[in-house]
Order: C-alpha cells, then sequence, then structure tokens
C-alpha cells in the first residue's frame, strides 16, 4: 500500500474499554469505531488483556481490521508513562506474567489513595471508586475521579484530577511501575511494537523527554504517538518533528475512554503529517 493509501485509512490504535477505565465494553468499543468509520482498531487497556478475545471477535463479524494491543504503565524521572504495545500476541508468557506483576500493586495503591483522600476530609472514596471499576483487580485514579464527580465533589474528571489526583495534590501516592526497558522488552518479546503514548502529556524537562526517547529507542521502541486526543494541534507539529528527527513511526491515537470524559471521540482524530510514516504500515 502506497504511503497516501496509509495515510487515507482510519486507524485508531489506542483506546479503552470497561476491562480497564473505559466505559464500554470491549464489543461496544469495537462497535462504536464501526459505526465511527474505523477501518483498523487497537484496544489498548491499562496492564490488561482482558478484552482482547472478544473484541477482535466482534470486529471480525464486522468486517473490521483489529490490532491486539495494550497500554503498559512506566515508571520514569518520578513520572508514570505508558507505553502502547501494538500487534501483540495475548498468549505471550513473558508479557502475561509482566502485566500480572503490574496489577498485583494495583490495588495496595488504590487504598493509599483511598485514605489520602480520607486524610483530606473525602471518605469513601475507594468504595465509591470499585463501584466504578468493572474489572476489581484494576481500581485506578480514572474511578475515583468518577466518583468524586457523581458525589459533586468537582464539575468533572479533569478537574479532579488537577485538585487531587496528580503529583503535589492531596490524593496523589507514589507508585512504582514497570520499567521501561522491562516494558518495551514485554511488547517485542511478545512479537508487537512499542509506542511512546501521548507524549505532550508528561511533565518532563526537554533533557528528560530526550533521555526517555534515548531509552525507549535503545529497548527497542519503534513508534510515537505524533497524534492524541490528548494532544493540541502546536503539540502535534511538535511530536511529528521529534518523529522525523529520530526516525520513528507515527501512530493515530484517540485514547477514547467515553463520550463525556474524552475530547476526541474514537476514530475522530486528526490525520498524520502526510510525510511521517504511519505505525500501522507494519501490519497492513
Amino acid at each position: 500500500m502506497e504511503l497516501a493509501e496509509l495515510h487515507a485509512l482510519n486507524a485508531d490504535l489506542h483506546c479503552h474499554s470497561t476491562v480497564s477505565d473505559g466505559w464500554l465494553e470491549p464489543a461496544d468499543v469495537v462497535r462504536r469505531a464501526k459505526a465511527n468509520g474505523v477501518e483498523l482498531l487497537a484496544l489498548t487497556d491499562h496492564d490488561e488483556l482482558g478484552g482482547l478475545a472478544v473484541a477482535a471477535a466482534t470486529a471480525s463479524e464486522l468486517g473490521l481490521r483489529f490490532i491486539p494491543g495494550v497500554e503498559v504503565s512506566v515508571s520514569f524521572a518520578d513520572e508514570t508513562i505508558h507505553i502502547v504495545g501494538l500487534g501483540i500476541d495475548p498468549q505471550n508468557s513473558g508479557i502475561v506474567a509482566g502485566l500480572r506483576q503490574i496489577r498485583s500493586g494495583r490495588d495496595a495503591r488504590a487504598v493509599r489513595i483511598g485514605e489520602a483522600l480520607a486524610a483530606a476530609g473525602i471518605g469513601g472514596a475507594l468504595e465509591g471508586a470499585r463501584r466504578f471499576a468493572r474489572n476489581p483487580a484494576l481500581v485506578s485514579r480514572a474511578h475515583f475521579a468518577r466518583h468524586l464527580v457523581a458525589s459533586g465533589v468537582m464539575p468533572d474528571v479533569r478537574t479532579v484530577f488537577d485538585h487531587y489526583l496528580v503529583r503535589g495534590k492531596p490524593g496523589f501516592v507514589e507508585h512504582e511501575w514497570a520499567s521501561l526497558e522491562d516494558a518495551v522488552g514485554w511488547i517485542v518479546g511478545a512479537g508487537g511494537i512499542a509506542v511512546v503514548a501521548h507524549p505532550a502529556r508528561y511533565r518532563l524537562s526537554n533533557a528528560d523527554m530526550g533521555r526517555l526517547l534515548d531509552r525507549f529507542v535503545a529497548a527497542g521502541g519503534e513508534a510515537i504517538e505524533v497524534v492524541s486526543g490528548a494532544h493540541s494541534e502546536d503539540e502535534m507539529r511538535r511530536f511529528a518533528t521529534v518523529a522525523r528527527q529520530r526516525g520513528l513511526l507515527a501512530s493515530r491515537a484517540s485514547d477514547f475512554h467515553g463520550e463525556k470524559e474524552s475530547p476526541v471521540d474514537v476514530g475522530r482524530c486528526n490525520p498524520l503529517p502526510p510525510d511521517l510514516t504511519p505505525v500501522w504500515s507494519r501490519f497492513i
């Protein structure tokens, strides 16, 4: 397929279901994507592979090309970084064991977030968050945020994060995720391509971003999300330049979680700059 044809493909390679912190069941994410004109979809739940079989089966029924994926949580420079894996084998023992290890610490983190919020005068937050989590093994900050919105503490999820759940705020707790090298190694070992997710979201200096990308490439990473639902126009231009300078494949992603929470619907993100090589060229 020619580069122009690849760019014309409506590919969305990062979205979430109820298996992690999305609002829709895996099959419903796929149905929404199809209805929105998506031609190539990856489901990338946080540290979880449990929705891939249903999503793949639904995509097959609908005639939608599907890529099995995951979004792996990584600790780097006092930030939580997310690395998307595309085209992975969900049965690969290395990635299955690695993700299990990450999830094993999530429940303890959720308890500590609940305790921190209680100390800030917000009681019952853990129980409330668990009511929003369809997967009891994966209670995330998003579930706490949804509970606080539903309780009338804050008007929306973004405001909850800004006031309570990011570094320096009352509900933030330190947590050690996977190393960058482990995350990329699990993805590559499972036959996949590692992608730096929504790079503009990280509070990294230019020097730290450079170190992140150096280590990412050295570990076997190959791509970066240039277009993301979390990126402004200026940020997309910035990371298009990064992709060109470092010879990285470019990904396009809504990072869709739900209609009321996500700024961009699945399949409705901006196109990639025409000179970049889409990461999906490796799957078509």
